[in-house]
């Protein structure tokens, strides 16, 4: 399988205890819902099919795992750090009315001071909110993503309407 027939979901953080078990951190959003089987390894630049055979999700975006033939700790410190890929196929189907602040990639951003700034390019998630990054006038703009900024959401045409805070902009010409 190549990389861009998957989809990253995390990483194997540490390893724990002697038999094998390792820790895998989960980067992507409904790791709750992912069939995890079998999971792919970036090892080497190639991906690597390593067999579930016991999975014990935690509440933490963590779960503790153990893979068929990794047996000693020692195998399973050589998989530490190492990114883990799903197939697209295994990609969790959402209801149509299920929308989340980051489906709002890609998103035309419409200002009512400054008119269009441009596309959303990339969603950052922080502990207390969401930043969304547009390329405007050639420098990266970043604004929260909250309910005092937003004026409206069009997900038909793929329009996010805000009300920027005075100056903001500004800061990034």
């Amino acid at each position: 399988m190549e990389l861009a027939d998957s989809f990253y979901i995390g990483y194997i953080s540490k390893t724990r205890g002697l038999k094998g078990e390792v820790q895998l951190f989960f980067e992507f959003e409904d790791y709750g819902m992912l069939e995890l089987d079998v999971l792919f390894l970036e090892m080497e630049r190639k991906l690597v099919p390593f067999f579930v055979e016991s999975l014990k999700l935690q509440p933490n975006r963590t779960a503790y795992l153990f893979f068929e033939d990794v047996d000693h700790i020692d195998k399973a410190q050589s998989l530490v750090r190492k990114k883990v890929y799903l197939p697209n196929s295994k990609w969790p189907e959402r209801r149509p009315d299920d929308f989340r602040i980051t489906d709002l990639k890609g998103f035309v951003v419409h200002d009512l001071t400054y008119g269009e700034l441009g596309e959303i390019a990339d969603i950052h998630e922080y502990p207390q909110q969401y930043i969304a990054t547009i390329s405007y006038k050639g420098n990266e703009l970043m604004f929260p993503l909250n309910d005092e900024l937003i004026v409206s959401i069009d997900t038909e045409s793929g329009r996010l309407e805000v009300d920027l805070p005075e100056g903001l902009v500004d800061v990034y010409l």
